[in-house]
């Protein structure tokens, strides 16, 4: 680097002294001289050079100034402009010659030195990193330099001594061969002393610096379907391009939920539209307060995937890090909706008024009506969406916690780093839980399902059964939904980065109605979410009831017809079993439908599949997955997943708006 005030000298050209009080500035890290600039260059068409500032090494022979009292040398020709741009573009001089990097002696006592790019020639002149007058400079415009200290020869070293490079042959070639064969030939052996036989243990070539690369831990998206089945970024028509472009924008990410919902483009572009509208546009609550309470919605079901990446967008708008230590670190009003969201994500057919008025009138820390609102749909939004997540086994994103492994792929063969990483889980992938299953039987059980929907259909057109006859199938149904249950059901643990988000943890679901005890049936013709919840949300939080109402209507009527093999299907009446027996769980009956559809549409398998989904969705499995409709495509369980969500995001916004509703008159 030059001095301030000071140019650079130009061979052959008159130059001005450096302005009294201004010396050299300590030289740079990285300093190039300029070709082409007016008057800025080092040498034109001699040399170019690069500093490296502080050297650990005395100057090369190129680098110092003329001796003391002697001329300097004969200053080159200048060249033409195309040959400047050569020597900058490519490193080559006007003569052809190659330009080789040629780096500072190495020494102990902390001399100064340059690297620089010379071009070899007799002409060849360059500019000091550190400040030193140029070979080739006009005597007189700097004082001569000091003579250099006497030579002191380089301490021993453990390792093969750098190279200079000089200009380019054979000889060089072989030289830095060489010396890369040793360095390679060394690290094989530091990996076979201290690195793992099997995987390489993270001290191969590829990691020589001691960095542990991760790979995604699972096979895509899903963990139950399999990846070569979802769609790819990259293969997607224009409509789905348009759909991940928005995705990105609206959520600076393309999460494993927007890929498995591609499957069904218009619903996505619904959901996004909602999702968008809830957390990031004009509404009572700030915006930190928004993903907070996802994380406290998505928490009660022990969803670690939606409390991960909401965490991250809780703090990207400025929340408060502390109120990520626990519920009771975050501000009592936030607090006070805890008993709200336990009783809404479990038990929703107990809400009453007095949850509302106590969330309203608690004096400094209440709530208005707009902002309960909001919360509301924050909270059942989440709920429903951490049944998704667990019902169509979402993966992990890669930068999350269990999403990514630092083990090497394998498949035939266990690594000893698997236990000093903690990668030594099951993949599920790998186990096939309906392999068992013969695609005969599947067969036979779609050709079923298909004929009962005929006969029903036809039942329906011949007599149609009492107001009391459905009454008594409804409460058949509903107390036999008590009695659905996985073989495997076990209690789960959550885990303490999860748990500390919401109180009491041993709250959880517990059947409609049991052991004797009655709550009255709601009855869809007495509060609706077509003539009264919708009409509420929207007055208290404007464009959003009919942002959920286009959505649930998608979900409910979204039908292509198909059933596993078989076209030009009318897939109503199992659309509406599904929704209804949903609700029916949940206590909400419809006047006008016969119940007794259920259990012939229905099997077994698919019942416990939907209940734990919609109530306890941390217990889905993949067997409950496989098991049920095993002849049908991933996208048509997908699909009855959607179904699943919206059904019971409307059954906990009914109980919710039916109690404010009451509280408000």
């Amino acid at each position: 680097m030059l001095g301030a005030g000071a140019r650079p000298p130009v061979p052959g050209a008159g130059a001005r002294a450096a302005p009294s009080g201004h010396g050299a500035r300590r030289p740079s890290s990285f300093a190039t001289g300029a070709l082409g600039s007016g008057g800025g260059s080092a040498a034109r068409g001699g040399g170019f050079a690069l500093g490296w500032g502080r050297g650990r090494g005395p100057p090369g022979p190129a680098l110092r100034g003329p001796a003391p009292g002697s001329a300097p040398p004969p200053a080159p020709p200048r060249p033409s402009r195309p040959a400047l741009r050569a020597e900058g573009a490519g490193l080559r001089g006007a003569a052809g010659r190659d330009w080789l990097l040629r780096p500072p002696c190495g020494r102990s006592d902390g001399g100064g030195g340059a690297a620089r790019l010379v071009c070899p020639g007799p002409a060849a002149a360059t500019v000091r990193a550190d400040g030193g007058a140029a070979a080739g400079s006009p005597a007189g415009l700097r004082s001569p330099p000091p003579p250099p200290p006497p030579h002191r020869p380089a301490p021993p070293r453990t390792a093969p001594p750098a190279l200079p490079l000089v200009r380019s042959g054979p000889r060089a070639d072989m030289r830095l061969a060489a010396t890369a064969n040793a360095a390679y030939t060394a690290s094989l052996a530091v990996s076979e002393l201290l690195g793992c036989k099997q995987c390489g243990g993270g001290r191969g070539q590829d990691e020589e610096l001691g960095i542990r690369i991760p790979r995604p831990l699972g096979h895509g998206p899903s963990r139950f379907i399999p990846e070569k089945e979802i769609l790819q970024v990259g293969s997607e028509d224009a409509q789905m391009h348009s759909l991940f472009a928005d995705s990105f924008a609206a959520l600076g990410r393309l999460d494993n939920i927007t890929l498995v919902m591609v499957f069904h483009p218009q619903y996505l572009e619904s959901f996004l539209k909602t999702q968008h509208y809830l957390l990031q546009m004009d509404g009572p609550l700030p915006l930190h307060f928004r993903h907070y309470i996802g994380i406290m919605a998505a928490a009660r079901h022990q969803c670690s995937y939606l409390v991960n990446l909401h965490v991250n967008d809780f703090l990207h708008v400025g929340g408060d890090p502390k109120w990520l230590n626990g519920l009771e670190n975050a501000p009592q009003k936030l607090q006070n909706l805890g008993e709200l969201n336990k009783v809404l994500a479990h038990r929703p057919w107990l809400i009453t008024k007095e949850h509302i008025e106590g969330l309203l009138k608690a004096e400094e820390h209440s709530w208005s009506l707009a902002e309960l609102v909001h919360a509301v749909v924050l909270l059942t939004h989440y709920h429903s969406l951490a049944s998704f997540t667990f019902g169509c086994g979402i993966s992990p994103e890669i930068h999350c916690d269990g999403g990514h492994t630092f083990r090497p792929p394998s498949v035939s063969n266990y690594c000893i780093c698997d236990i000093t990483n903690g990668n030594h889980s099951m993949d599920e992938m790998q186990v096939n839980s309906a392999g068992n299953v013969s695609v005969s039987d599947s067969f036979f059980e779609v050709e079923a399902l298909m004929e009962k929907m005929r006969q029903l259909q036809e039942c329906r057109d011949e007599e149609e059964a009492s107001q009391e006859e459905m009454a008594s199938r409804f409460e058949i149904e509903k107390r036999e939904s008590m009695f659905v249950f996985s073989s495997d059901d076990e209690e789960v643990t959550p885990a303490r980065d999860v748990s500390r988000h919401f109180e009491d943890t041993s709250y959880g679901y517990k059947d409609f109605s049991r052991h004797g005890m009655h709550v009255p049936t709601f009855r869809v013709q007495d509060y609706c979410w077509e003539d009264h919840g919708y009409s509420l949300v929207n007055r208290l939080y404007p464009d959003v009831g009919q942002l959920i109402d286009e959505k649930f209507h998608i979900a409910y009527n979204l039908t292509y017809n198909t059933m596993a093999m078989h076209k030009d299907v009318d897939t109503s009446m199992l659309r509406r079993a599904i929704w209804n027996y949903i609700h029916c769980m949940f206590g909400i009956r419809y006047d006008d439908y016969d119940y007794g559809e259920i259990n012939q549409l229905l099997d077994r398998s698919f019942k416990v599949y939907i209940k734990t989904v919609v109530c306890t969705p941390e217990k889905v499995t993949k067997r409950m997955y496989d098991s049920f409709w095993r002849q049908f495509k991933h996208s048509e369980k997908v699909h009855v997943n959607l179904l699943l969500i919206e059904a019971r995001m409307q059954a906990e916004l009914l109980y919710a708006l039916r109690a404010i509703t009451r509280y408000m008159t």
